[in-house]
């Protein structure tokens, strides 16, 4: 799959393809690697989604704001858009790396993902790479309520036990299946007093965990 699929699933058309694949390329890989357009990526990606947050939601306080920004914009987030995109396959790694699973790790994914908006700004400019990123976060940002509690299933589960004076839950990956680029996790959530257990799937170990505890969560208040 080239270049050209990936830059169509993103909404523009590269002048200089140099830049996209020096997005997509590792330090493993070699000296020309996307460390430098991560950094810049970074700092457009927490401002343009600052400025997405504070125009929709003009109520919000400005410690909602940055609430609503790090769960955007953290690591876990980043890696799962990358996901969406099957930004994996297109990585260049080196050998070890790869060998390792490297197209498929949260630090990995997140970072190429914000050296490719930090690619588009530098070829297409400013107002393109804010498009760019509002198309890929629209579904997140459809589901954010300022007013809801931000925590994760994991913890609200875990917090929630805790309360109650109950055992931590025991988490176990159950299967990994399809192909390396594009693997999805089967996990288990079980309650150690009680003969109770849910399951979840997700792109990553972390993502089918917090399915599970989702699961969970919901038989609870069930």
């Amino acid at each position: 799959m080239g270049l050209q699929s990936l830059a169509g699933r993103l909404g523009c058309a590269f002048q200089d393809s140099q830049r996209l694949q020096q997005a997509l390329t590792h330090r493993s890989a070699g000296p020309q690697n996307n460390e430098r357009l991560e950094f810049l990526g970074d700092a457009l990606l927490g401002f343009v989604i600052a400025e997405i947050l504070w125009n929709r939601f003009p109520q919000a306080s400005e410690g909602q704001l940055t609430r609503l920004r790090s769960s955007l914009v953290k690591e876990s987030a980043l890696a799962d858009l990358a996901r969406e995109l099957q930004l994996g396959r297109y990585l260049r790694l080196g050998s070890g790396e790869r060998r390792d699973g490297g197209q498929d790790r949260d630090s990995i994914l997140s970072d190429a993902l914000e050296a490719l908006f930090a690619a588009v700004y530098l070829d297409q400019g400013f107002e393109t790479a804010r498009a760019v990123i509002q198309k890929l976060y629209e579904p997140a940002l459809e589901k954010i309520d300022p007013n809801r509690p931000l925590k994760d299933p994991k913890t609200r589960l875990q917090e929630q036990l805790q309360a109650d004076r109950r055992p931590l839950p025991r988490y176990e990956i159950l299967a990994v299946e399809g192909p390396a680029h594009a693997q999805t996790f089967l996990a288990r959530c079980t309650l150690l007093d009680r003969d109770l257990s849910t399951e979840g799937r997700g792109r990553s170990r972390r993502a089918a965990e917090q399915a599970a505890a989702e699961q969970m969560l919901a038989r609870l208040e069930a």
